[in-house]
């Protein structure tokens, strides 16, 4: 496996300037060597091999240490339960610089009652405020899928509170962090009304982090109905991008209105290769492109954007948009974006892909020097990326990227790929559950990593030595 190019700093904090010196060639002749343990690929940045778990969940590096909380089941400080398969998640400041918010999604499909936040048998419906509940079951219990709030103190490594704050929806999958500290919580399903629900899903749902209660379920419909799976937004110029959790989706953009009130409406396009109309980028079926490879990219205009039909990406297509396959995890990083393909790659493994938009990106002037499009990663060995998910770009410039698959030889680790384009295991999830990783994101403060297991639906944070990586590459 190649990996060419750089990984640049994400989140708030200062660019480094690490990877200035940093040749494409000498990248892109960047190899990874797979190891005797199929878990541990190769020492990097100091990290070190993994250490088995005395507790027999999750194997971590020398000096790393987790704790779990806000498990499902749990009663939380509304009264009601916290729901199951825990999956994307981000971190917000706090008033406090000892806490953190954490918003989580639950990707629990409308035909799942049991582990909802009613109770097993929705014995706690009279907690819920039911004028926040977006949508119901063809039995008329509210629909289980939504997101929890949860406040936890990174000094005392405690969970304060936890309730609440989305419910009625299905499927939340993934979503984002907006730049005015909501988060955008994702529907992976285009359920139509009358099919097992009251109303039509597939949408896009905003957040408020700090607001203690239910948000109003107000779907973001101009966002288009599709599979969603995650957001990025550029906080330079408003523009949201998307993935479509489909082998055959798009990778869209939408131009608000209003960069603050995504709910103003705004135009839907998608992606398309300038020289290659209809680009089919996962290399399965011919091979397209190489890892270092750029395509300067066009995007197309999008018309009945609410979709009753899930037509989005066939439109999109037969207008010249490239296809991609199981669009996932997207980040944004400094004056760039990547996201993940699951499922892309001549052997299906997973891609990653790197989006560098136009100085003039989403203005009439974005066609003299359009955007570039770029193969990052494309893996070729199931010890080096199996199935690449939820991911995020570390302070110092690693980006952590959760795996999707277990393995029942190989686990399920969590990822990093490095500025020099090397790739390595974080950490191994060996419960017996045989649960994926999800939801990775860094505090604001970058002290701990926070992240979920799903189906055991548990979040723990992942505390250790972070500074001496960070001076290694800042």
């Amino acid at each position: 496996m190649q990996i060419s190019r750089r990984l640049m700093l994400g989140g708030a904090l200062a660019t480094s300037s690490a990877f200035a010196g940093l040749g494409r060639r000498a990248l892109a002749a960047a190899r990874v060597e797979p190891a005797a343990d199929p878990g541990y690929l190769s020492e990097i940045e100091g990290y070190g091999p993994l250490l088995p778990d005395p507790k027999g969940f999750i194997d971590l590096p020398a000096g790393f240490s987790y704790t779990a909380f806000s498990a499902l089941g749990e009663t939380m400080d509304d009264g009601l339960r916290v729901p199951g398969l825990h999956d994307g998640m981000a971190a917000f400041p706090h008033t406090s610089p000892d806490k953190v918010v954490l918003v989580r999604n639950h990707e629990i499909k409308h035909n799942i009652t049991d582990i909802g936040p009613l109770g097993d048998r929705h014995q706690l419906i009279d907690k819920l405020d039911r004028t926040r509940v977006y949508d119901h079951d063809a039995n008329g219990a509210p629909l289980s899928g939504g997101t929890t709030t949860l406040v936890y103190n990174i000094k005392t490594r405690q969970l304060e509170s936890h309730f609440l704050s989305l419910t009625g929806t299905s499927t939340n999958c993934a979503g984002g962090p907006t730049p005015w500290g909501s988060w955008l919580s994702c529907e992976e399903t285009t359920q139509t009304a009358g099919d097992g629900v009251k109303k039509d899903h597939g949408f896009v749902f905003e957040v408020p982090s700090g607001y203690k209660g239910l948000a109003a379920p107000v779907p973001i419909k101009a966002m288009g109905r599709f599979n969603h799976e995650a957001v990025a937004i550029d906080p330079r110029t408003g523009i949201v991008y998307m993935t479509e959790d489909m082998s055959d989706g798009a990778f869209y953009r939408y131009l608000p209105n209003d960069r603050r009130y995504l709910h103003k409406g705004g135009r839907l396009q998608a992606l398309a290769f300038r020289d290659v109309p209809r680009a089919a980028t996962s290399n399965k079926y011919a091979h397209l492109w190489n890892v270092g490879d750029r395509h300067g990219v066009i995007w197309i205009d999008l018309k009945d954007v609410e979709s009753p039909d899930d037509s989005l990406r066939t439109q999109a297509y037969l207008k010249g948009a490239a296809r991609f396959s199981r669009g996932e995890g997207i980040h944004y990083g400094h004056n760039e974006l990547f996201f993940a393909c699951t499922s892309g790659g001549a052997k299906a493994y997973g891609q990653l892909m790197r989006y560098i938009p136009s100085p003039y990106e989403g203005t009439d002037r974005e066609k003299d020097q359009p955007g570039q499009i770029e193969l990052f990663v494309e893996s070729g060995d199931l010890r080096v990326i199996d199935y690449a998910d939820n991911l995020t770009v570390a302070p110092w410039g690693h980006l952590y990227v959760c795996e999707d698959r277990y393995s029942d030889v190989l686990n399920n680790h969590l990822r990093i790929v490095t500025p020099e384009g090397k790739v390595t295991t974080f950490a191994r999830n060996v419960d017996a559950q045989h649960s994926e990783w999800a939801g990775v994101t860094f505090s604001p403060d970058g002290s701990t990593l926070f992240t979920n297991i799903q189906t055991n639906s548990v979040t723990v944070a992942i505390t250790g030595p972070w500074e001496k990586f960070s001076r290694k590459v800042v």
